[in-house]
Order: C-alpha cells, then structure tokens, then sequence
C-alpha cells in the first residue's frame, strides 16, 4: 500500500485509493515489491496532445502553520513519499522500514527552517499539533482522482473560453503536474489578467449547472466531418496525429466536445470550484515549432478542496521566494546577458564566480582522492569526430552549425564523451591498467530554443562533471559501487541526504548481446543491493547502448530534481573501436561508465541556490564574515582582524559608514553567516561580538576562537559554524 507519513504527528493519510499503478517496479533493499508506486518519468500522452514528461513530487502542507508563518514571511512544510521510493543516506532500508525512511525526511524538512532566520521561525515558533490537520499535494501521477479532476477542468477552461470569446480556437489541453493547461489560437487580443477573471467566472457557471460528461466513439470520418463542421483547423491536425481506432470524443453535457482519450469525471459538479484556479497566460508555438503560428495558453491549478488550493499556493510563494534567478540576482552572484551576448549564456560575477571556485575545487580534490584522474579538452573538434561519435545522425538537432577553418568544418562540443574516448584511444592498454577513471568539469554548448531557456536550469553553454570509467566487465560491480559511494559523498556534503534511485533497464531496441546487458543489469543491481538503497525499475526504460541509474535529490520544499546519472555504454567502444589487451594477449573491447554527479555545475549551483534561499552553508558562501566597526576609533583593529582571518583563508570583509541597525540589516538581507560588531571594548580586549544568520546575537568570543571555528567550518564543510 501506497502511503504518506507525518511525523511527528504519527498521522497516516493512505493514498492507495488514487494512486496510478506503472509498469515500474520499486525494488527496497535489493528485493522486489508488490506494492504500487507512481511513475516519476515516465511521459504521459494524451491523444491529440503532447507527451510530456512529469515528475512525481509529493508534498504534505500542514495550512494552519503555513497560515501563520506566512503572515511572517515564513513557511512550514513537510514533505513525504510513496512508501519507501525516498531513502535518507546512512539509514537501513528493508521492506518494512518505509515509515522510518518518510520520517527522516521530514526531520530534513524541520532542519531546513534553520537554513534562515524566518523559516526556524516557523519550524520552532509555530510547533505542529497532533489537531492540525495535513493537507497532501499529491501531484497527477499520484492521485487517479486529481488527474481526472485536472483534465476535466482544463476541457471547462476551453469550453468557458470559447463561451465568453467565441472566436477562439481550441488545439490542446492536457493535465500537468499539479493543474493543466490550454492553447487557444485568437489573434484577435491577448489575454489579460481580467479576461482570466472572466473566463475563471464562467467556469463556475459550467461547474454548478453540474453537466454530465459522457464518451462517445465514432468514426475518424464523423470526428473529420463535425470538426469541419465548427471550424477548428488544429483539431484536423490532432485528429491526423491519432494513429488508433476508434476516435474517442468526450462531451459536456449538449453544449461543448473535444477530441481526447480521458480519463474525467462523471459530471462538472464534481469538480469543487473553490479547488481551481486560472494562474497564467504565456506563448506558445504550435507543437512546439517556431516556424508555426503562436498560441496563447492559459495555465491553471485544480484541487479536491479550497484548503489544498490555499496549502498550494502557499507553496508556491515559498518556491518563488527561493527562486534562484531572484536571489542570484539580489546577491550579485550571476547574470544572463541576453541583450548584450545572447541568451543562454552564464555570466558569473565576482560572488558567484567565488562560490563556483569552492565547488569546484572540492569536486577535483575529492575526485583525485577517489582514484580518479584529470583532464582536460578543447571546446570545438572536427565534424568528422562527432558522425563517428553518431551525434550528427541523432544529436544534430542541438549542436550548433559547422564552422569552417582551413577548408575543415568543426563544431561545438554538445558532449564532453567523444573526447575522453580520443585520449583514450591514443594510449595502449592491457587488462593490468583497468579500470581507467578520468574526469573532467567540461563545458559543452547545445542548442536550446529560446522559449525553453530557465535561468541556470536550462541554458546553451554549460559545464558538465563529467567522468568516464573504462573497466573490464568483471570491474562493473565495484565501479558503479564506488561512484554510488562517491554520489552519497558529494551530494552529502552540499546538504542532499535523501534520494529516489531509478534503474532503468533494457529497451526493445538496443546495440549489445544479450550476455553484456544481463551482466550489466546485474552489476547495478549488486552495487544497489551492496549500498542497501531503495530503487524503482523502471523496465525499458534504458538507453539503446546501456542501462543506467538515475538519482533525484529531494530539496528543502520537497521538490525532485533530477541530479546523478551513471550510465553503461556498449555503443561508443565499438563506434570508435575501443580495445584492451587480455590475459590470452588478445584485443577485448573494455566497458565504458559515464557517470555526472551534479548533472552540470549551473544547474546545481541554481538547485543549491534554491535549496538554502540564499543562506548558503558557511563553507562556500562568497562572504563568511563581515565586520562591523561601531566607531572609526577601531579601524585599526578592524584592519588586523580581516588581514589575520584573510591569512588563514577565511573571505571577509568591512562595511561600515551606517548606522549599525542598517549595517545589520543589510548584512541579514546578503545572509552573510557570520557578522561581527566591534565596538572599543572589543578592541581593548581583542574580541568581537558574533552574531550569525542563524542563531542571532551569541555572544563575546575572542579572535582566536572566531578564526578556528570559521576555519573548522570550512575545513569541515559544515553548514554552520559551531559556536
């Protein structure tokens, strides 16, 4: 049974009723489970719409606390799993621990509200009661009843649009992750804000009059026939995209239809209008192409009551108030130069540029720790490397167009890969030398349209971790185990401790024998069973050249995101002829591993950005200690202070010319970690007056005391100092 966990309220709110069933299989201590669990991948298709892919995101909002801690600026949330999809690093999982697994999540949870002031706020102010009660924001994939309420009302949306704008032409509209949307083509204005209040009124009209909503089966030539019939030439396009019999349209009572496969509700009364809401309107072309006409969809969010709507948007709130592209901008961290050099593009600043160099210094030290080898390639290679590599037959849509110098075309790397594959190939290896582990922070450029561009989570030139292992295939078990250990390390120290793990297994079409692909499954499925993680199977589900392991990290708001990816490739070594020599002094053909932990530097920087809201762990925030002078008498042991904390590698610095309230105010605005006040009495006795982010004024310590802590902090990687 599917179920969701608060703690510490030991309240169990059973979602098994609306859980939607998949073809994936979660697998809990290495052992498979009956039990269902929401796909988290998978694309859902909708006849005559889009395939898009969802993520499963569970969230448990307790109101009456999110209520009052707003009112603070503030948030309460908790955020549960589908019975142990989510596992906590250094915890045991089994089939009977999935509680455990839930619960440690939540206590994540209460620790993110000390990451700022105004969430610990909240975590200890406003202390959940057993009485609350706690409102699940299941998303479509989870709840059968929200995605047939959500496609439902987007099938109202469009039916209330065209009512109150008749001339508007319906395309698409499926159910989303939490709400829906639809494409209308009208021309004849754009959509406002008031025209949403409009249309959101008229929906309530179609709600109460409580119209049944019925399936009818014709033929494609009476779908082609009715169709003409009203003038709607998008839905002749989507009727030719259905390649199934029979055509299946549903109607709302006499008044409105539209060509789709379901699922709905039985009748619009069941839909609770206080449960929905109309949020936005954007452009969007027409199947994506830019070359077509460009629709106006209106994006909404519907819920089986008024309190998860208000628990919703709450949510909402506290997502915006974290987004990166706002608090990277507000702390001076990064810039998208769009007019001046072209979207997609990162420019980081001297803060951001900072806190980068700390990544990236850690991940190149770690991963020399580990056994692994740098190194480092050019930008651009010869066309002729990518067709081998086969990225012009199947890639070639996001690489950038040839460049021609001396009568040689070359491109922009899309992928660091082939390149690791070159050095490879210009060494000789017997079997002695396997494993090989190189890596490399490579950037790659790809080409993304710009409607599809999102701050640091999408852009066109990108920084990758990327690492390749070449081993024998007697090495996969322990390869794949490490990289797993490396995983739990790295994401680890950035604050990520629970995960969902997908192993995604062969597809119908693949290159490789089916000896290499069983061999290959198993060894991931040892290294899972060796870690003790929790895993879904996601059968097919794996590349053409080699199963892979997908890990989601779970942030403090309880959004996934996807992160590590370690990947088997039986493609690329025979491709480019890759080979050994054995024990019998015969070539072999080694195993390649690609393997990235953060995914790539700029989407993690934004997830971690996010994460914190800005309140970075002390060990990479760009400034760790800003000094606060009372009075200018003390400048020179102002001076002393910075120049001895600088020597031991602590970033500090002075602002002072304020008020000290201001100077503070500021100083918790940037959500510098450590401040410290100094007055003449500190100067007498070489002391200073700490006050942190988190905790507020704590006390008198001595210079010495203050420079170890920082420096153990950081030495640490802690997220706080401890004083």
């Amino acid at each position: 049974m599917a179920t969701l966990t608060t703690i510490p309220a030991a309240r169990v709110v059973s979602s098994s009723s609306s859980a939607v069933a998949s073809s994936r299989r979660r697998v809990v201590g290495g052992r498979k489970c009956c039990s269902l669990f929401t796909s988290s991948k998978k694309p859902i298709s909708l006849r005559g719409s889009h395939s898009f892919s969802t993520t499963t995101k569970t969230t448990l909002i307790t109101t009456m606390s999110l209520r009052r801690a707003f009112a603070r600026k503030t948030t309460m949330m908790k955020t549960t799993t589908t019975t142990s999809c989510f596992f906590s690093r250094g915890t045991t999982t089994s089939s009977s621990s999935s509680n455990s697994s839930s619960s440690l999540i939540f206590n994540r949870m209460q620790k993110a509200g000390s990451r700022d002031s105004k969430l610990k706020a909240a975590a200890v102010g406003e202390e959940v009661n057993a009485a609350e009660q706690s409102v699940p924001l299941l998303t479509s994939d989870e709840s059968e009843d929200l995605l047939k309420i959500r496609h439902s009302t987007a099938h109202i949306l469009a039916m209330a649009t065209q009512k109150v704008y008749p001339k508007a032409q319906c395309t698409i509209g499926p159910w989303i992750d939490r709400g829906f949307y639809y494409d209308f083509f009208y021309p004849d204005q754009s959509f406002t804000d008031q025209d949403l209040k409009t249309i959101q009124k008229e929906m309530y009209k179609i709600i109460r009059k409580d119209y049944p909503i019925r399936r009818e089966e014709v033929s494609r030539e009476e779908a082609a026939r009715r169709i003409k019939e009203i003038n709607e030439p998008y839905k002749l396009e989507i009727l030719d995209m259905i390649k199934t019999e029979p055509i299946t349209i549903y109607h709302i009572g006499d008044e409105w239809w539209d060509l789709c496969a379901g699922p709905h509700v039985e009748s619009t009364g069941k839909i609770e209008q206080k449960g929905i809401k109309l949020e936005s309107v954007a452009g969007a072309y027409w199947r994506g192409d830019e070359t077509k006409p460009m629709l106006q969809r209106i994006y909404g969010t519907a819920w089986e009551s008024q309190a998860q709507l208000q628990a919703y948007e709450l949510f909402k709130e506290e997502a915006k108030r974290r987004d990166h592209r706002t608090v990277g901008k507000e702390m001076g961290l990064f810039s998208l130069q769009q007019e001046e050099a072209g979207g997609g593009l990162v420019f980081w600043h001297p803060k951001g540029a900072l806190m980068r160099h700390q990544i990236e210094t850690f991940w190149k030290d770690l991963h020399l720790q580990r056994g692994y080898d740098l190194v480092s390639t050019p930008h651009v290679a010869k066309s002729e490397l990518w067709k081998t590599s086969g990225h012009s037959d199947f890639y070639s849509e996001n690489m950038y167009q040839q460049m021609q110098v001396e009568e040689e075309s070359y491109q922009l790397k899309p992928m660091n890969c082939p390149f690791h594959i070159v050095v490879y190939k210009d060494g000789y290896y017997s079997y002695r030398d396997l494993p090989l582990r190189w890596a490399e922070l490579g950037t790659v450029y790809r080409y993304e349209r710009s409607g599809t561009m999102h701050g640091l989570f999408r852009v066109r030139g990108f920084t990758q971790d990327d690492a390749h292992v070449f081993c024998l295939p007697d090495q996969i078990t322990d390869e794949i185990t490490k990289i797993l250990d490396l995983v739990e390390e790295v994401l680890g120290t950035f604050g990520f401790k629970d995960y969902e793990v997908n192993l995604s297994t062969r597809p119908e079409k693949a290159v490789g024998s089916d000896d290499i692909w069983e061999r290959a499954e198993l060894a991931l499925k040892d290294s899972l069973k060796r870690k003790n993680w929790d895993y879904i199977v996601d059968d097919g589900g794996g590349a053409f050249y080699g199963p892979k392991i997908d890990i989601k990290i779970l942030d403090a708001i309880g959004r996934k995101w996807q992160c590590s990816t370690i990947q088997l490739d039986f493609n690329l070594p025979d491709r480019f002829d890759l080979s050994y020599i054995d024990q019998n002094n015969e070539k072999q053909r080694p195993i390649m591993i690609h393997r990235a932990i953060f995914g790539s530097l700029e989407r993690f920087f934004g997830i971690l950005t996010e994460n914190y809201a800005g309140a970075f762990p002390v060990w990479i925030a760009p400034v760790q200690v800003r000094l606060l002078p009372v009075t200018d008498t003390v400048d020179d042991y102002i001076q002393r202070v910075a120049n001895d904390m600088r020597a031991k590698g602590i970033r500090v610095e002075v602002k002072s010319g304020e008020r000290m309230k201001k100077l503070v105010r500021n100083a918790e605005k940037e959500k510098i970690p450590i401040m410290c006040i100094i007055g003449k009495e500190e100067a007498e006795n070489e002391t200073l007056a700490v006050r942190t982010y988190k905790s507020g004024d704590i006390g008198t310590f001595s210079l010495t005391d203050v420079i170890s802590k920082v420096s153990e902090a950081t030495e640490e990687k802690s997220e706080h100092a401890s004083f």
